[in-house]
C-alpha cells in the first residue's frame, strides 16, 4: 500500500474548457447526463432481452424470478449511482 494520503478526485477541467462546457454545464451535470444516457441504453437492451427470453424460453420456471431480480437490482444500482433515495 502507498504511504501517501489519498487525494480526492478532481474533474478534468482542462478538457471541459477545450470543449467549451465550463460555462454551460458543471462537471457533475455532465456525469449525470452521461449516466442517464447509459441507463436509457440499458433500458432498451433489457426490454429486448426480456422479450426474447419470454418468447423463446417461456417454459422455464426461472424466467420470471430472474427477470424480477435483475430489474430490482438494476433499479437499486441506478438509484444509487444517481443519488436518488428510494
Amino acid at each position: 500500500m502507498s504511504d501517501q494520503p489519498l487525494r480526492p478526485f478532481s474533474p478534468p477541467t482542462e478538457l471541459f474548457a477545450r470543449l467549451h462546457l465550463t460555462n454551460s454545464m458543471s462537471p457533475g451535470q455532465i456525469v449525470i447526463w452521461l449516466l442517464y444516457s447509459v441507463f436509457a441504453f440499458w433500458a432498451v437492451y433489457t426490454i429486448v432481452a426480456v422479450y426474447h427470453w419470454l418468447k423463446y424460453s417461456h417454459a422455464s420456471s426461472i424466467a420470471f424470478p430472474a427477470i424480477i431480480l435483475h430489474l430490482f437490482i438494476s433499479i437499486v444500482l441506478m438509484a444509487y449511482a444517481l443519488g436518488i433515495t428510494l
